[in-house]
């Protein structure tokens, strides 16, 4: 007969099981250290040799990693989203931002959407708290805390849509935003203007989430990247003028 006896789930296993699903969840992020060892077999009330064996086989599995003297670490789980040799063709070729941003639009105002529709309250507050920390950040004229906080506030759209793949897909896309690789952002923050219109943007896509309204969230989403993307068409216009310009004008020098 096809039968085994049941046997009760090994404890390093039910501990592999719950750091496994915060990794998927993105509640442990890359980079992040787990709790010491002590601390964390009180917390999941397990012994500390249960947790060893779990906190090895994620090892094994390359979701975790030991640093020596430092503790245990989540591992950088993206690193391998793309090639080097992709990122610097990104790096190189200006149509990778325009696609790039495309790509956004289009995941972005899906995950709005769906935040609007799934996301829990807590999911809104922590939503809405981003927000405030952008105000506030907005009076400080600082365009790196700025930044940050506007990365910050599109992921916390992206997890209350609570689609694990696009959550780790859109992490991945970040963390090249964050390097620079696609466009330096700070250049959105160069001009009065354009920081509150930006805030603007940022306001009208909190208030349809929190009225829970998915049409809306996702308008002005893609309203807020459509303007991000004219914007950086506006700016390398305006640079390919000012270098003709400069020619023009060390031509004109040179004949005097």
């Amino acid at each position: 007969m096809p039968f085994e006896k049941v046997s009760a789930e090994k404890l390093s296993r039910g501990v592999v099981r719950q750091i496994e699903l915060l990794i998927l969840r993105g509640i442990l992020r890359p980079g992040e250290r787990l709790p010491p060892e002590r601390d964390l077999a009180e917390r999941l009330g397990v012994s500390r040799p249960s947790l060893r064996e779990a906190l090895a086989e994620l090892q094994d599995d390359g979701l975790l990693a030991s640093r020596a003297g430092a503790g245990v670490y989540v591992a950088d789980v993206l690193g391998s989203a793309f090639s080097d040799s992709l990122v610097k063709l990104f790096r190189t070729h200006e149509e990778a931002v325009f696609d790039y941003l495309t790509f956004r639009r289009d995941m972005e105002g899906l995950a709005a959407e769906r935040a609007a529709k799934l996301g829990s309250d807590t999911d809104l507050k922590v939503i809405g708290s981003i927000f405030a920390r952008m105000e506030a950040a907005h009076q400080k004229r600082n365009p790196a805390e700025e930044a940050g906080i506007d990365a910050d506030f599109h992921l916390s759209i992206i997890e209350a849509s609570h689609n694990v793949v696009m959550l780790h897909m859109m992490r991945s896309m970040y963390q090249l935003l964050r390097e620079g690789v696609f466009y330096n952002r700070s250049i959105m923050f160069r001009q009065r203007t354009t920081r509150d219109q930006l805030l603007d943007q940022h306001r009208a896509i909190n208030d349809a989430l929190q009225a829970r309204d998915p049409e809306g969230a996702r308008r002005a989403v893609e309203a807020h990247l459509g303007f991000v993307e004219q914007a950086l068409r506006d700016q390398q216009k305006a640079e390919r003028n000012e270098e003709i310009a400069r020619k023009r004008y060390e031509h004109e020098a040179g004949r005097s």
